[in-house]
């Protein structure tokens, strides 16, 4: 029987496992990437596993969130992050060279290897055949130790695309498509293959566009092939000598097979609040939009900016809306400059925001109270935006411009004239901003500086055989870690600081959260359905572990943060019952014995104190879960020796 690309790299990196679906598999990871607002974290982790150098083919270090320093935070932290990664072997990429994902795809990502990434929107990778996950930051600090990474073997899907893309519909479009098909929980437990005749008519940026969005189906990653069209854009990049040819066999085997002919896809919106909730964009013609913003990790590229430019030559955007753009890479933005397209786009009345992650994450050009924000981003969560009742929609930069232009949601195919843009066969190559560490025999006497923000990574408890804990929070389905830990200006600088950090901790659903769940001691979290999708950002487990919280009962949860959950300590336990979620209340007394041979049996009896009720939670750990968890957690339990 044939093999998929992601088998094929998967059995290249295969440590230990059995390549079964459902069985857990340790990965050799190549590469590694953090960005600031879990980098810092990450550093702290692997200073305390006290290995002096990184034994990875290459650990870079970004700074790409955390920009705006409105005080000392940010600043301690990117200096701590520069002087941490050149002691311990790590490249370190400055302030303002731009978003990790965009740089990383540009200037390092090489088919075939495996990259781990403490940001959730790592598979982008996938665009150029990479094998690249999301993960934990203390993931992420164990392979840049040489530790294995360790996933559960997934399903294969494969997405045949066939025909081409019309002019004015895009790559956004096709992921807004297979998200409306799958919805965010329909990738759970897949990598995502894409093939089909139609791939040769996408560019990498168009393959990366869609591997990004991957990370919202909730799959554990995407990938396209390494072809003729990813060698034409490493040779544009100065790094032909990275290619290398990938397929998957003829005969190879998917779990499912979607077919999409892009020739009759329609420009796709997703509305407010959900990347799921997805409409064609001419549906929605009488809606008035305040704020447009063209940029993040999924739509920044070179080729994006060009035809943004060409859409905005002559004209001038509605005197209704404000409109940012945010270049991907300081590539990008001096090929802009260079060509006259910054010009044409600053001509129009557009705001030039720097190369980061910016409104993305909210941090900065929040939208106005109850305004309609359109957004080339990957998330339209509540409040992720910086504004709590922000009606923000996620579009393509083509569906941006012509409702930037318009005042109103337009269908871009309605715009006169073909959308026709070069580019050039060679990049713009000055890679100044990405600094070296230090050599390795000089690595003793290099200082790492810590500002005052930078607190000790907190410590968690090892579990005994019973727990007695409060219920101390109960929330819906879809619950995501922006809920459970907001980003956003306000938040971002303290991501190195865990005890201030904890103060925002569930602030969207409940701001009593922290004080009650501190006062109770160990503590209960309940959830619905894909508890924890989203962000990869492991401080999502560590401020509740901080605060007392034991375990988490849900109905389902997302891959990155149940393996966050575990690496903090925490218990994630499955209702075996659904309906079992609908008779807890809130300040419940939860009582369970049993536990470490209930880990065993991955089965184990909650109690309700307060009305006698008993349950039964399911926690399908592996052999090495449970140790982390009876440890208390992954520093723990690597600390004691554990692989």
């Amino acid at each position: 029987m044939g093999m998929t690309i992601a088998q094929k790299i998967i059995k290249a990196h295969l440590i230990s496992g059995d390549m079964t679906v459902g069985s857990e598999v340790a990965l050799r990871i190549d590469q590694t990437l953090t960005q600031d607002a879990t980098g810092t974290m990450a550093y702290l982790e692997f200073e305390t596993m006290g290995i002096p150098r990184v034994k990875t083919e290459l650990s870079i270090a970004y700074v790409d969130h955390n920009t705006l320093q409105c005080g000392f935070e940010n600043a301690d932290d990117h200096r701590y992050l520069q002087t941490v990664a050149a002691k311990h072997g790590v490249y370190f990429s400055r302030p303002g060279n731009g978003i990790c994902h965009q740089v990383h795809l540009e200037r390092f990502g090489k088919p075939g290897k495996t990259l781990i990434g403490s940001d959730s929107h790592t598979p982008t990778g996938g665009g150029i055949g990479m094998l690249a996950f999301g993960a934990g930051g203390m993931d992420v600090a164990v392979a840049m130790g040489g530790g294995a990474y360790y996933i559960t073997m997934p399903k294969m899907f494969k997405v045949n695309l066939t025909g081409a893309l019309r002019s004015y519909v895009t790559a956004k479009d096709v992921s807004l498509e297979l998200l409306r098909i799958l919805s965010v929980k329909g990738g759970v437990g897949a990598i995502v293959e894409w093939g089909g005749e139609g791939i040769a008519t996408l560019s990498v940026p168009e393959r990366a566009t869609i591997t990004n969005m991957g990370t919202e189906l909730g799959a554990t990653t995407s990938i396209f092939p390494s072809d003729e069209v990813t060698r034409a854009f490493l040779k544009a990049q100065g790094r032909e000598q990275d290619y290398t040819p990938l397929s998957s066999d003829a005969d190879a085997v998917y779990d499912r097979i979607i077919d999409i002919d892009l020739s009759t896809l329609e420009p796709m919106i997703a509305c407010p609040h959900s990347p799921d909730n997805v409409v064609q964009v001419n549906t929605l013609s009488a809606v008035k939009v305040d704020q447009v913003c063209i940029g993040s990790c999924t739509n920044s590229s070179l080729s994006d900016m060009l035809k943004v430019a060409a859409m905005l030559k002559g004209k001038t955007i509605a005197p209704s809306v404000s409109l940012s753009i945010s270049p991907g890479s300081r590539q990008v933005l001096s090929m802009l400059a260079d060509c006259g397209a910054l010009a044409d786009i600053l001509a129009s009345g557009a705001r030039v925001l720097e190369c980061a992650c910016g409104p993305c994450i909210g941090m900065g050009f929040s939208p106005s109270s109850a305004g309609v924000s359109l957004r080339t981003f990957n998330r339209n969560f509540l409040g992720r935006s910086g504004t709590k009742d922000g009606q923000v929609y996620l579009v393509s930069p083509e569906t941006a411009v012509a409702s930037a232009l318009t005042g109103y949601i337009t269908d871009p195919t309605t715009t006169v004239g073909e959308l026709n843009i070069q580019l050039p066969e060679t990049f713009k190559i000055d890679d100044s901003s990405v600094l070296a560490p230090v050599p390795a025999e000089e690595a003793d006497k290099a200082e790492v500086l810590r500002g005052p923000n930078i607190k000790e990574f907190p410590k968690s408890k090892a579990f005994s055989d019973s727990l007695d804990a409060k219920l101390v929070l109960k929330v819906g389905d879809n619950i995501t870690t922006d809920h459970i830990m907001p980003a956003g200006a306000k938040i971002l600088p303290y991501r190195s600081n865990i005890p201030h950090l904890s103060k925002f901790c569930f602030e969207v659903c409940d701001p009593s959260f922290p004080e009650r769940a501190k006062a109770a001691g160990d503590g209960i979290i309940v959830g619905g359905s894909n508890y924890g999708q989203g962000s990869s950002r492991e401080h999502a487990a560590l401020v509740p572990m901080y605060l007392g919280i034991r375990g988490v009962i849900a109905k389902s949860f997302a891959r990155i943060h149940v393996a966050n959950l575990i690496n903090s300590g925490i218990l994630p336990m499955v209702f075996e019952n659904p309906e079992d979620y609908d008779k807890l209340s809130q300040d419940a007394e939860l009582r369970i014995e049993g536990i470490v041979s209930g880990m065993a049996q991955g089965k184990l009896t909650v109690t309700d104190r307060t009305t006698g009720n008993k349950f039964n939670v399911l926690c399908s750990l592996t052999e090495r879960q449970r140790a982390i968890l009876l440890a208390g957690g992954l520093l723990n339990y690597t600390k004691e020796g554990g692989q």
